[in-house]
């Protein structure tokens, strides 16, 4: 696994890979992992309206960092969820199932319109999409980084689409910085007492304050959010960019690209490493995923990499959206091949791979994505 990852480092080559080795490749081989602590913050389910529509968006994260935050500055590392239903209603999913079955289209678009909502009907959990890369998190703040991992429900629940879609993710991923550029220069803003302990919800003071580098951003997505953060990281969009903040690696994981977008350089990225990567048994995006974004980093001078994983599907990147997580919505969406139990594929008739787990396909991504990161952000 470690020399095929590495060759998936190589500008412009696609590695393919069907495991992942405990220490990172790329890392220092036996890295001493540190102690990290959790909190969480939520804002509200309205605090702005996009453009045009006036549907309302939520600002909320669940943060990973280093238990001790008291020597030098973290690197900030953003992750941000794609498009999946937001309201975990059982009762409504058991309806849209039995209305697909009857191809009742009026019952199935109800039943929908509840599972997509927001914010969600009272009594309804939101489906807490943002706490499916924990696992990620507690990788990436154990080598001493700082990650939040926000929340998109608003997004997902309303009628943006396309290139307008991405802009929207990626405004929101440059809300959320311009809080952690705040607190970080003077401990001030909406984040200062915010912070709730992500198990009993009790306040915490956390010292973030001059302790993150800012200006050493990286920048994760998966799905639709993989398209958010080409197009946040693109060279046309860096003005947008918070005063203070720069962004200095991302990483689009299965990412769902508008393929019928009629100005590429609204997702050119040549002035920062750029990486992605994509399961042969992705039963939602196709191979564009990583066509499109070769054609997007042609040229980039700082490095891009693409990474096909045999056996990896679409959902099993993040915890909420799988089956073992018993959450509303979850399924798996790899292509099953007929008398070959265990093996997978994206679309019918293409070549089977052995299928991965939902753990091995979570320690691909931990592997690749920590020693982009680590190589990205503290090792330039």
């Amino acid at each position: 696994m470690s020399a095929l990852v590495l060759a998936a480092a190589t500008v412009g080559s696609t590695g393919t890979a069907n495991a992942e080795p405990e220490t990172a490749p790329g890392t220092t081989k036996g890295a001493a992992a540190q102690p990290t602590a959790s909190v969480t913050y939520d804002l509200g389910d309205e605090v702005y309206r996009l453009p045009g529509t006036g549907e309302p968006v939520e600002m909320a994260g669940a943060v990973r960092y280093p238990a001790d935050l008291a020597h030098g500055r973290h690197p900030l590392v953003v992750l941000l969820h794609g498009w999946h239903e937001t309201c975990a209603d059982p009762e409504a999913e058991a309806a849209r199932t039995a209305a697909e079955q009857a191809d009742d289209t009026d019952a199935y678009t109800a039943a929908s319109k509840k599972l997509f909502s927001w914010p969600c009907a009272a009594g309804t959990p939101a489906l807490p999409s943002f706490r499916g890369y924990d696992y990620l998190s507690r990788r990436l703040a154990s080598r001493g980084f700082v990650v939040v991992s926000l929340s998109a429900n608003g997004i997902n629940a309303s009628s943006v689409w396309g290139d307008d879609n991405a802009a929207a993710r990626a405004d929101l991923i440059n809300r959320h910085l311009k809080l952690w550029q705040r607190i970080d220069r003077a401990g001030t803003g909406a984040l200062a007492g915010a912070f709730r302990h992500a198990a009993t919800g009790q306040r915490e003071n956390v010292p973030f304050a001059h302790h993150l580098d800012m200006k050493n951003v990286g920048i994760v997505g998966h799905s639709r959010a993989g398209a958010a953060v080409t197009w946040q990281a693109a060279d046309r969009h860096r003005s947008r960019w918070p005063a203070g903040v720069r962004v200095t690696a991302a990483v689009a994981v299965a990412p769902a690209y508008n393929v019928m977008t009629e100005n590429m350089a609204e997702y050119t990225v040549t002035r920062l490493p750029l990486a992605v990567l994509r399961g042969s048994c992705d039963g939602q995006v196709g191979e564009e995923a990583l066509t499109f974004a070769a054609e997007a980093a042609a040229g980039n001078r700082y490095g891009f990499r693409r990474l096909r994983v045999q056996g990896a599907n679409h959902n099993f990147f993040n915890t909420q959206w799988s089956p073992q997580s018993g959450q509303v919505a979850a399924f798996d969406d790899a292509v099953q091949v007929d008398k070959q139990p265990g093996w997978c594929t994206d679309r019918d008739g293409a070549p089977a791979a052995r299928r991965l787990t939902e753990a091995q396909q979570r320690r691909v991504a931990i592997s690749y994505i920590d020693a982009f990161m680590r190589r990205s952000l503290q090792m330039r």
